[in-house]
């Protein structure tokens, strides 16, 4: 199966199904001499980790972290980083009857249509339980952004159509706000009135989506490789890989198609010995290099396809129309779970890109 890989020289392959033995990530490409511990990698699991809240699936795993190879010594040896993650918690029971039977809103079909055969259990590789992987890794691309002094963060700004006032542009306060509450919000109320609409649409047997904010700050100017490897077009495909991520925005996104180009150009200001912008319409990314300011990316994230309704689909063994009514444990929202998966993808493609650039110039 192709399409595992992601990245040039700061290289990741996850693997693993949610119902298999384990699910893990081999990391290759990141320099050595870099100190790393399992705790670094485990914090950002634990963000990740399913059963936390009552706007998190019922799953209990407790994802601890095992590095099989490319550490010595509490330091990176230069060779692949191999992490592993058992499944302690799969029930593939509850799968048995949708064998045959495609869940609208997922990948059962098309994965059936690729490949003429798929694991049905738990959604097999197409489930949410592959970001462990992604989550992994993308702890070992934070730990070399902060050699530079570059740090990210994610958030909630919308979740059944409940929008957040953003007070603050910290990234650390944003950070405490956000992670003090299940749903992932820094503005307190909103997160209040999410949580109670979820609780609201889960009694329905139905699920909602939202829209998460990703900021990259200390992110050096010049980063990102012109044309095709464009640093936003590598930052929407990590973004759009993730599942249920079904649009990308870099700073004003789709706003700037109804403004006007004095409304939509950041003037350059020359600020404390260096150059600064007026404003930051573009999100930190002009011509597909980064220039300095902080990058600004937003998803727009679908509700979660695995509902307690009775939906309409067919029996591909039968060849006839069928229902189904979904059992299992499921997000009734994924944004506030995507939060450290997006933060990963974000972190590995500057990681990636802070690698590249170092061979781009004398």
């Amino acid at each position: 199966m192709s399409g595992n890989t992601f990245g040039t020289i700061f290289r990741i392959t996850t693997w693993g199904e949610s119902h298999g033995s384990a699910v893990g990530v081999v990391v290759d490409g990141c320099p050595a001499g870099m100190a790393l511990a399992a705790e670094d990698i485990q914090k950002e699991l634990d963000r990740r980790r399913p059963g936390q809240s009552r706007a998190s699936t019922a799953r209990q795993e407790a994802d601890r972290v095992e590095i099989l190879s490319g550490i010595f010594e509490g330091q990176t040896t230069g060779m692949p980083i191999s992490l592993l993650v058992w499944n302690k918690d799969a029930n593939s029971s509850a799968y048995d009857l949708l064998r045959d039977k495609p869940r609208p809103g997922h990948a059962d079909y098309t994965y059936q249509m690729k490949y003429g055969l798929r694991d049905h259990r738990g959604g097999g590789r197409a489930s949410a339980r592959e970001t462990v992987g992604r989550v992994a890794a993308g702890a070992v691309a934070k730990k070399l952004l902060a050699t530079e002094d570059i740090e990210v963060v994610a958030y909630v700004t919308q979740l059944g159509g409940i929008l957040a006032e953003i007070a603050s542009s910290d990234l650390n306060e944003l950070r405490v706000l956000a992670e003090s509450n299940a749903v992932r919000c820094p503005d307190p109320a909103a997160a209040q009135r999410m949580l109670e609409r979820l609780d609201s649409v889960r009694g329905e047997g139905d699920s909602l989506g939202g829209v998460v904010v990703i900021i990259a700050e200390g992110v050096p100017a010049g980063l990102g490789e012109p044309v095709f490897d464009k640093l936003d077009a590598d930052l929407a495909k990590g973004l759009m890989s993730i599942g249920a991520v079904k649009a990308v925005e870099i700073g004003a996104g789709c706003e700037c198609a109804g403004m006007r180009g004095s409304e939509m150009n950041d003037p350059l200001l020359w600020r404390e010995g260096k150059v600064d912008f007026e404003s930051n319409h573009a999100g930190g990314i002009l011509g597909g290099i980064s220039t300095g300011a902080p990058i600004v990316c937003t998803i727009a994230v679908k509700p979660t396809p695995s509902i307690a309704l009775a939906q309409s689909t067919v029996d591909l063994a039968r060849g006839e129309v069928a229902e189904i009514e979904i059992k299992g444990r499921h997000d009734p929202a994924i944004p506030p779970r995507i939060v450290p998966v997006a933060e990963a993808m974000v972190a590995l493609v500057l990681a990636d890109h802070l690698l590249r650039q170092r061979a781009a110039r004398l």
